[in-house]
């Protein structure tokens, strides 16, 4: 059953904790929620192993400001959840809704892709 429209408390911690660290550019704690073979996509570009991730935490968006936003979250399964977030800045756009399709192994992130939202 998936459940829309969720606040953050109720999200898996592994998720809020991830999503803290990462909107403050904390790379280091953001990387901590991630297993050693993790998988990360954004825009169509993959980043495999903690490694890899951590140095794209770094460096995403880095030379550019802005705000986040929670705007939706949805469980999918347990082991599966969506976030949506608004970032508004100096980048070109301006603004983008984006989703954080996290794919969860107990307490870490096996697999986080992160695409326009679909409306």
């Amino acid at each position: 059953m998936t459940h829309t429209d969720l606040s953050s408390d109720i999200l898996p911690t592994t998720v809020r904790d991830f999503l803290a660290a990462s909107t403050v550019h904390d790379a280091d704690t953001a990387s901590s929620f991630l297993v050693e073979d993790v998988v990360v996509v954004d825009q169509d570009e993959t980043f495999r192993g903690r490694d890899k991730a951590h140095a794209f935490l770094r460096d995403a968006g880095a030379q550019f400001e802005y705000t986040t936003e929670q705007i939706g979250a949805r469980r999918v399964d347990d082991d599966h959840w969506v976030v949506t977030l608004r970032l508004e800045g100096t980048f070109p756009g301006g603004v983008a809704d984006l989703d954080y399709r996290f794919t969860l192994r107990g307490d870490l992130v096996t697999e986080l892709v992160i695409a326009n939202h679909e409306a």
